[in-house]
């Protein structure tokens, strides 16, 4: 079911905080929290033993000191290498974490969350399920409700069926004419797309469609203080030190409007 009442800030933190933390780690959220997010966005792969374990790409070469699919190994396997050293000495000993250790870390940080389902090829369904299945198992009652968003149109139909409760969120690099068909195919709640070929034009006929539109990855000011003007609702950043103080003086501006 779409929920038109959902709400994420106008700051989400991109994988944690992705230009002061190594990327999908707990250490990541926690310098998000410390920045003052109030939401994270992460993606989530299903490893060979069908655990949901939190990293961005297909193959754990770029972020972490070992190499492969993730979709080939073990939660133990996968758990063996150090997902922090990449970015910062200081990182080292940082794993890639499972879902219930980020869900349990949002729990005491109290951060909100935007799930992207990121599953290797031919695991969308099984991704999906898993991911659909643990949130509504184990997301804490106090934090606000997640979402779930992906580029695979076929986990979001997934997700739908299997949870239609938790809001899905239509994630596109580029925001084509057929958005509103495929919105509706997923009941989606959200729009979310990249922010480079996005056109006011186009942001403006998604929010008079009654889309809340979220843009990636925008870690300068002037170009998310250009997206507020054109109606976008949030953006999602790596540095929200860079974006965080300027949302809020927008926010307070429109309250001594209204």
């Amino acid at each position: 079911m779409r929920q038109p009442q959902f709400r994420m800030p106008k700051v989400v933190g991109h994988r944690g905080a992705a230009a002061h933390a190594p990327e999908n780690t707990l250490a990541g959220f926690r310098a998000a929290k410390a920045l003052g997010v109030q939401w994270v966005e992460f993606d989530v792969h299903l490893t060979a033993d069908g655990r949901c374990v939190v990293i961005h790409d297909d193959l754990i070469d770029r972020t972490t000191d070992g190499t492969g699919e993730v979709g080939r190994m073990t939660l133990a396997e996968l758990a063996s290498y150090d997902a922090g050293s990449w970015f910062d000495p200081r990182f080292a000993g940082e794993t890639v974490p499972t879902l219930e250790e980020v869900i349990d870390l949002l729990a005491e940080l109290e951060l909100g969350a935007n799930v992207e389902l990121k599953p290797s090829p031919g695991a969308e369904d099984a991704t999906a399920a898993a991911v659909m299945a643990l949130l509504r198992q184990a997301w804490p009652g106090h934090l606000p409700a997640p979402l779930v968003s992906s580029f695979d149109y076929r986990s979001l139909e997934v997700a739908h069926d299997a949870a239609p409760e938790i809001a899905r969120g239509l994630l596109l690099e580029t925001v084509g004419d057929d958005w509103l068909e495929l919105a509706r195919g997923i009941e989606a709640t959200t729009i979310h797309c990249g922010h480079t070929p996005l056109t006011a034009a186009r942001a403006k006929e998604i929010r008079r469609g009654g889309y809340p539109l979220f843009c990636y990855t925008v870690n300068h000011a002037g170009r998310a203080e250009e997206l507020f003007g054109w109606g976008v609702s949030g953006v999602f950043t790596d540095a929200p030190d860079q974006i965080l103080s300027l949302a809020q003086a927008r926010f307070d501006a429109a309250q001594e409007r209204d």
